[in-house]
This record gives C-alpha cells, structure tokens and sequence, in this order.
C-alpha cells in the first residue's frame, strides 16, 4: 500500500513536471504573433518596354542574317574529279 506522503510526492513531482514543461515548450513553438516577419515590396512588371539602343539597332548596323557568299559559286560539282 501507498503512503499518504508518497502520494503527495507524486503529485509534487507531476506538478513540477507540468509547470517545467510548460515554459520549455513556450519557449521552443512560438505563437502566431511572434511569428510576423518583414518581406520586401514586389514592384510590379511592366508590358512597356525602352526603346532600343540606337548605337547597336539602326539603318546602317550590319545585318548577321544577311547571306554572305565568298568567290564565284555557280559550279553544280564543288570539287573537280579527274
């Protein structure tokens, strides 16, 4: 049989162990209030866009697309077999 001070040691000890508890999990899992951060403004995206460089995009860039053909080519054999 249990001791009446036994009984009121076990009660002390899960009391303790009840209040300990409480502030060890305070401290660890934060409440919804302190859990606000600050975040940067997202500025929105534009569908205007800067006209283009005229140094580079002009009338007299050179154009890459442009064929370019180097010497005569009008040969239907591009090699001459003897």
């Amino acid at each position: 049989m249990l001791k009446q001070s036994d009984i009121a040691l076990v009660i002390l000890v899960a009391g303790l162990s009840l209040i300990v508890s409480f502030f060890v999990v305070g401290a660890l899992i934060k409440t919804p209030t302190d859990r606000s951060s600050e975040i940067e403004k997202v500025v929105a995206i534009s569908t205007e866009f800067p006209p283009p460089d005229s140094r580079i995009f002009n009338d007299a860039a050179l154009n890459p697309t442009e064929l370019i053909q180097i010497g005569p080519g009008g040969s239907e054999q591009p090699f001459e077999l003897n």
